[in-house]
């Protein structure tokens, strides 16, 4: 018998936009994905309402097994800025983080987006992993910064975040021209 993992090997994932409906499922893949904040199940719904074109579900076999939640920043439109990456355990190992990732980048609403931003905390190495990962295929750069401090912003009762920014700019230059 395949493991379910293997399964999903053989498999190519569905990426699209989500849908309003989706709110529960990616609920449940958020909770199912520690160390991941969990939002409220209205959160998510909004995310896939208000925030469809900025964001990502990717399915396999009907079912969610990757989120991405993301946003053009309020004042600078060349900026996505990351909120959430989710990956089953089902899904793990497939690279499917970058796919959606350069998926969301493929979209109009990103034509004009020159870097990307997300917060990772320091010991969060599997998404530090993706993003290393993404900015070297887009050949973009990666810096790094404490952005939302454990003692000042979050009363110690989260860990830092840090901001992290991959400048696509030159890369994204050179494939337009």
């Amino acid at each position: 018998m395949q493991h379910p993992r293997d399964l999903a090997r053989t498999s190519i994932p569905n990426l699209r936009k989500p849908a309003a409906e989706d709110g529960p499922a990616i609920w449940d893949l958020v909770r199912a994905c520690k160390p991941l904040d969990e939002n409220s199940i209205y959160c998510n719904l909004l995310q896939c309402d208000h925030f469809a074109d900025t964001c990502v579900v990717a399915e396999l076999d009907g079912e969610v097994v990757g989120w991405i939640s993301g946003y053009l920043t309020p004042n600078a439109d060349d900026t996505l800025f990351v909120w959430q990456v989710a990956v089953s355990e089902r899904a793990r190992g497939l690279g499917l983080g970058v796919l959606m990732l350069q998926s969301l980048l493929n979209r109009d609403v990103c034509e004009n987006v020159q870097r990307l931003q997300t917060t990772i905390t320091a010991d969060n190495a599997a998404s530090w992993g993706m993003f290393r990962k993404f900015a070297r295929i887009q050949g973009g750069t990666l810096d790094s910064e404490p952005h939302f401090l454990q003692s000042q912003h979050f009363e110690d009762r989260q860990k830092t975040e840090n901001m992290v920014t991959i400048d696509l700019a030159s890369e994204r230059m050179e494939r337009a021209a």
